[in-house]
């Protein structure tokens, strides 16, 4: 049976007239407040795709939904970020409890309105533009309030009279949005201490499971890519926790694995460099040779002469 196709919305006016919103004030932007948003149409029941940015805060009365792969309780702030072409699956709503709609803001900025400013580019740096696979921003009430506050002024703006300031005022407010939830994305890497330990021991097992299957000698070390998909997370979102956590990325890790690997073999095995090289999917006995000596310090032969 095949999958249904998301449904896409090219326009932020398209948008506006499938939620039986006015035009927007601005063809390229709108931010309004969900409230006033009793139901979707049948267009938006299924999961949807977007040709422009979106930014949203959502509070969702019927409790759980989807993010990517994950689920969230709706009662709290959640903030979750959508780059074009992303596609989101709508929320999973409890039939059986009477409860009211959704509430929160949105912010919609198509690429074009950022063409030829700075944010065109630094938008690209904030990682959690692709964590749409699992993780979503939960929001303390403070920092709530601190995007609502800075959304409110990009609706002030937005429905001020339009002058040569409005879309450089509108941007720098955005930006200064970006800034406080990738603030906000690092208290959330480190406060939620349970969750990041139990992610550090099974990104451990699924390295240490790598390492000693028989994928090495056909498939080469683990991308980071692979070992992202294992985990169920996006790759971006598991580079920036570990980095948080322990200093290191994910590539990094996959090497220290690796070096792990190696040191077994040459300090307990009679097996010469190439064919450790060889034996953990590196093609390149010189490059295996510089990565270790780079990690200890010491060449493969320095260090199995050093256990004689």
């Amino acid at each position: 049976m095949p999958v249904a196709q998301p449904y896409r919305i090219k326009t932020i006016s398209e948008f506006h007239q499938l939620l039986g919103l006015p035009r927007p004030e601005h063809p390229l932007i709108s931010v309004i407040n969900l409230e006033g948003i009793q139901s979707l149409p049948k267009e938006l029941s299924g999961s949807r795709t977007f040709d422009f940015y979106t930014i949203s805060l959502k509070r969702y009365g019927y409790g759980r939904f989807n993010y990517g792969q994950q689920a969230y309780d709706g009662q709290d702030g959640v903030m979750y970020f959508m780059a074009p072409g992303q596609v989101f699956s709508p929320p999973l709503k409890n039939e059986e409890t009477n409860v009211p709609p959704m509430s929160g803001w949105a912010l919609y900025v198509h690429p074009d309105f950022l063409w030829h400013t700075a944010l065109a580019k630094s938008i690209k740096k904030y990682d959690y533009f692709d964590y749409s696979v699992h993780e979503a921003l939960y929001l303390t009430e403070r920092e709530e309030a601190t995007i609502i506050g800075i959304l409110q002024s990009i609706q002030t703006e937005y429905f001020a009279n339009t002058d040569t300031f409005s879309q450089d005022i509108i941007i720098a407010l955005t930006d200064v949005l970006l800034n406080y939830a990738d603030r906000f994305y690092s208290r959330q890497f480190l406060t939620r201490k349970i969750e990041n330990h139990q992610l550090l021991d099974r990104l451990e097992a699924c390295l240490t499971g790598y390492f000693n299957s028989n994928d090495l000698m056909e498939h080469g070390p683990p991308s980071v890519q692979l070992v992202a998909s294992q985990l169920n997370i996006s790759p971006n979102y598991l580079s920036t926790l570990l980095k948080l956590l322990t200093g290191r990325t994910t590539q990094q890790h996959i090497q220290d694995k690796m070096i792990e690997k190696a040191k077994e073999k040459i300090a307990g095995t009679r097996l010469t460099v190439s064919e450790i090289s060889y034996g953990l999917g590196v093609e390149h006995p010189q490059s295996f040779s510089r990565l270790f000596k780079a990690k200890t310090g010491l060449s493969p032969v320095e260090f199995r002469q050093s256990f004689n």
